[in-house]
């Protein structure tokens, strides 16, 4: 029903025939601090990939969004979901793209199934009508770490930033970085690992 609602709307606001989505996916999940944002360019790099990676975290700035994630929390799926594929149809994407961050739940896999048949079946109706999409081409990659490394990791990489942070405001040099709740108390980055192992992780297995 999640995806049936998101997929009537995109319908609705754009149209059939212009629901053109990128040809090749990389879906790209893995435990906080596990490497994804630095294995990202040697991926794009592989697989020739231009456009910059849609994180999905980046998407979700909505006030609400924010609130849940400074808990440590996930966002609903709907709202991800609906997020995500419209992000998907701005044209810098049409030859390939990597997804930061999706699937992170069980409903989210499912969703992504019935994405992929919806790519198929609209590729076929298309192609009836004289005109050609990409073939769409799913892959997965998952990234692991295990908990103690993955707390370290984002309290590191809290430390950083606010030492970045504290230099931009002393000299006026560079860009101050976004710095998130999880990444400054360890018990809120063990939090957001386990439920990174407990929904992601075993979506996924």
């Amino acid at each position: 029903m999640i995806f049936a609602r998101v997929w009537a709307g995109l319908e609705a606001e754009f149209g059939r025939e212009s629901l053109c989505f990128p040809g090749e996916i990389i879906w790209l999940g893995g435990a906080p601090g596990s490497g994804k944002g630095t294995n990202t360019p040697f991926i794009m790099d592989a697989r020739g990939i231009t456009a910059d990676p849609v994180v999905i975290s980046d998407l979700l700035d909505s006030p609400r969004a924010q609130r849940i994630k400074a808990a440590g929390n996930l966002v609903g799926n709907e709202e991800v979901i609906d997020l995500l594929l419209r992000k998907l149809l701005e044209p810098q994407y049409a030859r390939g793209v990597i997804v930061d961050g999706f699937p992170r739940t069980t409903v989210q896999t499912e969703c992504l199934k019935l994405f992929y048949d919806k790519m198929v079946a609209l590729r076929e109706e298309m192609r009836s009508l004289g005109r050609e999409l990409p073939r769409p081409l799913f892959r997965t990659v998952l990234l692991f770490v295990d908990e103690e490394v993955s707390v370290r990791r984002q309290i590191e990489r809290g430390e950083k930033a606010a030492e970045n942070n504290l230099r931009v405001e002393e000299f006026g040099i560079g860009e101050a970085e976004e710095i998130r709740p999880t990444d400054l108390d360890p018990e809120l980055a063990r939090n957001r690992y386990r439920l990174f192992k407990n929904t992601t992780y075993d979506a996924l297995r």
